[in-house]
C-alpha cells in the first residue's frame, strides 16, 4: 500500500517538474486535483471548454484505477492527454509515455532471484528504470481532429492503428 505522504511526493516531483518546463512552451498550466469520479468528469469537462487544452495523467493508483473512465470522458469531450502507461493508449487514450513496465517486470525477477539464493535486500543497489515508451494512438488522434506530426511518429515505440 502506498502512504499518502509518498504519493504526494510523487505527484509534486511530477508537477514541480511540468511548472518549471510549461513557461518555455509558452503553455498556461491548470492543476486539477481529484478524488472521485464526479470531480474526474467535472474536471476534464473544464478542460474540454478551455481552447487548445489537454491534460496530462499522473503515474499513480488512483488514475489507473479510474484510466478508462478518464480515456471516455477525455474522449468525449475532446481533450487530448498524455497517459503514463501503455495499456491506456492502447484503450483508447491518445499518447502514452512512460517506464515500460514489462522491462522493469523483468528486472524485478532478477532481484527475487537474488533474494531467494540469500541476497540481503539491503545490499542490493536501487534501480531506476531505464527504458521509456512512446506510443501514439493514431484512431484517437483521428477522432480528436489531430494530425501527428511525422517526426514524432518516427520517435514512438509502437503507432495503434
Amino acid at each position: 500500500m502506498i502512504e499518502s505522504k509518498t504519493y504526494v511526493f510523487t505527484c509534486i516531483n511530477y508537477l514541480r517538474s511540468i511548472e518549471a518546463s510549461a513557461p518555455s512552451f509558452g503553455v498556461e498550466l491548470t492543476v486539477r486535483g481529484v478524488s472521485d469520479a464526479d470531480e474526474i468528469e467535472r474536471a476534464i469537462t473544464a478542460t474540454g471548454t478551455q481552447s487548445n487544452g489537454g491534460l496530462i495523467i499522473f503515474p499513480d493508483l488512483f488514475t489507473a484505477a479510474h484510466h478508462q473512465l478518464i480515456i471516455g470522458v477525455a474522449a468525449r469531450n475532446h481533450v487530448p492527454a498524455v497517459y503514463p502507461y501503455r495499456y491506456m493508449a492502447a484503450d483508447g487514450g491518445l499518447i502514452s509515455y512512460g517506464v515500460d513496465t514489462a522491462e522493469e517486470l523483468r528486472r524485478a525477477a532478477s532481484y527475487v532471484d537474488r533474494i531467494l539464493k540469500g541476497e540481503k535486500p539491503a545490499d542490493l543497489p536501487v534501480q531506476a528504470p531505464n527504458k521509456f515508451e512512446l506510443v501514439i494512438n493514431l484512431k484517437t488522434a483521428k477522432a480528436l481532429g489531430l494530425t501527428v506530426p511525422p517526426m514524432l511518429l518516427a520517435r514512438a515505440d509502437e503507432v495503434i492503428e
